[in-house]
Order: structure tokens, then C-alpha cells, then sequence
């Protein structure tokens, strides 16, 4: 299998539907940085420890860090994002099956955005995938199942750990910190924040980054006539060029999933700030490091969750929270049903 970047150029221009995956990829991966990046920023925002211009500069830098590093470490997250289905020996019907997966989720993800609700990508890309090895095999025989188990046990962990850890490390701030002066402990704050974001930022890049990753290397291996990437290396110019667009479309910001995220679902403190962005950035670490993919969106909204919880559960707007686990549900049974019918309509007229 050709990886270099002169094959994936070639590649390209001989095959029309490779070119239409490579922008629908990239656009994808576009939309992430805009849409679900901001998520990494929006309590150091909310929290008046940067600007926001400052902060999303910051977290395209970071993100695109994240992308670049993690992968080149530990690229198993990519890896398990690009054997989660198998569309069958026909790598042409592959392509095309692939590009209507990379359809629906844009649809989707766009229609999320312009209400300002927080959407998880990996979910979308997740149905996407599946709906799309359905309608090729029309059957479930195109799911593996090993896979997706992994992306319940991401579900769980991004829920159960973000709450678990935001709480700990919340209250364990609050009790080191009750005896100390309030004035003092927030100039402290608003610098460790800053760092949280940014760490926040990194292992956003790290997990979103690799997923879409795996779905372009997928892509690659469907145009040089092979049904599976196993065996074979991510190249390092892949790794660049999307990390490249993810860090320019974090760069156009999300002002109103910041204000969703940051203001309407808690008021935070810079100490709750902080607390929030370092579990998050934790339990992203630690699912990037085992090969399972979450959600970023469920990660850090769980945390801020867990941090208010110490406070008291009244702090937390259940308004918001429901709102969004709405948008979550809904995630994978509408992108997958998207995913099928434009997979079946591209079949048919390409």
C-alpha cells in the first residue's frame, strides 16, 4: 500500500471519489475543530481568565499539537475507529459507501451548531461509519462488534470518570485551599486554568484528531485496493494535514457553544474552572493511551458536572444538561439513518 504523499496526490486525481472523501474528511475534521474545540476553552472564557480571541488561539495551537503528538506516540485510537466496520471486498463501493458516512455527519454536526447545542463528532462519525456498512451489506454483518464495544465502554468512562474526577479533584482543591486567601488562590487559579485549558485542548486534539485520522487512512487503503489498514504505518504528512485543519477550525471559534458549555449549564468559579479542565484532560488521556474513543463533549460536560455537584447539585442548570443529553441520543440513530439512505442514494447514481 502506497502512503507516501506524491501516491496519496496521485491517488487523487485519478479517482474522483477519493478527492470527494479527502475534502468530505477534511471538512469533517474542519467542523470538529469549530464546533467541538471550543468546548476546551469555554470555562477559562467564562471564567474571565482569557479573552476569548486569546483562548481560541491558544486552543488551535494546542489541538494541533495534540493531533501531531498523540498520534506519532500512540495511534490505536485511530486504529479502532478504522476496523470498527468493514465494508466489504469492493474497495470502490467502499469509497463511495464511506463518502456518504463523511455526508451525514457534516449535515448533522452543521444543523447541531447553528442552535448553539454541543455535538459529539465521534458519535456522529461512529453512526456514520455503521449506517453506512449496513446499507452496503444490508445486514448488521458489516459491524465489528469487538470495536464497538469499545466505543460503549468510551461512553460509560466519559460519563462516569469526567463526574468522578471533576468531584475529586474538585473537592480536594476546596479542602487544601479553604484556610487560604481567596485573593491570592485566584491569581494562582487564573494561570492554572490557562494550563488546564490548554491541556484541555491537547487531548482534545489527541482523541478527535486520531479518529478522523483512522477515517482518511481508511480512505487511502479503499483507493490502493485494500479492505482493511492492518499492518501499515500512519504517515507523518497524514498526521500533519489534519492537524493543520483541525488547528484552523478551532481558530473560527464557537461563541455560542462556548456560552452553552461555560455559562448556561454552571456558574464556575476559576478553582471549579480548573478542577473541570484538568479531569476532563485526564480521562481523555487515559482513554487515548487504552485505544478507546469518546466523546470530548460527554468528557468535559461530565466534569463540570462532577465539579458543581461538590458545590451543590442546585448549581447545575438540568435544563442545559437535558438539552444536551437529548442531542446525544439522537446522535447516532439520526446520523446513522443519514448515513443509509445517502450510502444507498450514492450506490445507485456513482
Amino acid at each position: 500500500m502506497d502512503v507516501s504523499f506524491s501516491g496519496f496526490l496521485s491517488g487523487m486525481a485519478e479517482s474522483p471519489v477519493l478527492l470527494i472523501t479527502v475534502v468530505l474528511t477534511l471538512g469533517v475534521i474542519f467542523v470538529n475543530g469549530w464546533t467541538d474545540a471550543p468546548n476546551a476553552i469555554a470555562t477559562c472564557i467564562t471564567t474571565r481568565c482569557m479573552n476569548a480571541r486569546s483562548a481560541i488561539i491558544m486552543s488551535a495551537i494546542f489541538n494541533f499539537m495534540g493531533v501531531f503528538i498523540m498520534t506519532h506516540i500512540n495511534s490505536s485510537v485511530a486504529f479502532t475507529i478504522s476496523n470498527m466496520v468493514d465494508f466489504g471486498g469492493d474497495t470502490q463501493m467502499a469509497l463511495i459507501a464511506l463518502c456518504a458516512a463523511l455526508f451525514s455527519i457534516v449535515v448533522y454536526s452543521v444543523g447541531a451548531s447553528y442552535f448553539g447545542i454541543p455535538t459529539s463528532e465521534s458519535h456522529s462519525l461512529i453512526a456514520g461509519l455503521t449506517g453506512a456498512a449496513i446499507a452496503i451489506h444490508d445486514s448488521m454483518e458489516g459491524v465489528n462488534f469487538d470495536e464497538w464495544a469499545k466505543v460503549l465502554y468510551g461512553l460509560v468512562l466519559s460519563l462516569v470518570l469526567g463526574f468522578a474526577i471533576g468531584w475529586i479533584v474538585c473537592k480536594i482543591v476546596t479542602i487544601v485551599c479553604k484556610s487560604m486567601d481567596r485573593r491570592k488562590t485566584n491569581t494562582f487559579f487564573r494561570g492554572a486554568q490557562i494550563f488546564g485549558a490548554a491541556a484541555m485542548s491537547f487531548m482534545h486534539g489527541a482523541q478527535d484528531g486520531q479518529k478522523f485520522i483512522g477515517v482518511l487512512f481508511l480512505g487511502l487503503a479503499f483507493c490502493n485496493g485494500q479492505s482493511d489498514v492492518g499492518g501499515v504505518a500512519i504517515p507523518v504528512w497524514l498526521m500533519l494535514l489534519c492537524s493543520i485543519v483541525m488547528g484552523v477550525g478551532t481558530s473560527v471559534g464557537g461563541e455560542k457553544i462556548i456560552k452553552s458549555v461555560g455559562m448556561d449549564m454552571v456558574k464556575l468559579e476559576k478553582y471549579q474552572g480548573f478542577s473541570a479542565d484538568i479531569s476532563a484532560a485526564l480521562c481523555l488521556l487515559f482513554s487515548s493511551l487504552f485505544g478507546i474513543p469518546v466523546s470530548t463533549t460527554h468528557t468535559k460536560t461530565s466534569a463540570i458536572i462532577g465539579v458543581g455537584a461538590v458545590k451543590r447539585l442546585s448549581a447545575i442548570n438540568f435544563g442545559v444538561v437535558k438539552d444536551m443529553l437529548l442531542t446525544w441520543v439522537c446522535t447516532f440513530p439520526g446520523c446513522g439513518i443519514i448515513s443509509y439512505a445517502m450510502a444507498k442514494l450514492f450506490l445507485k447514481i456513482l
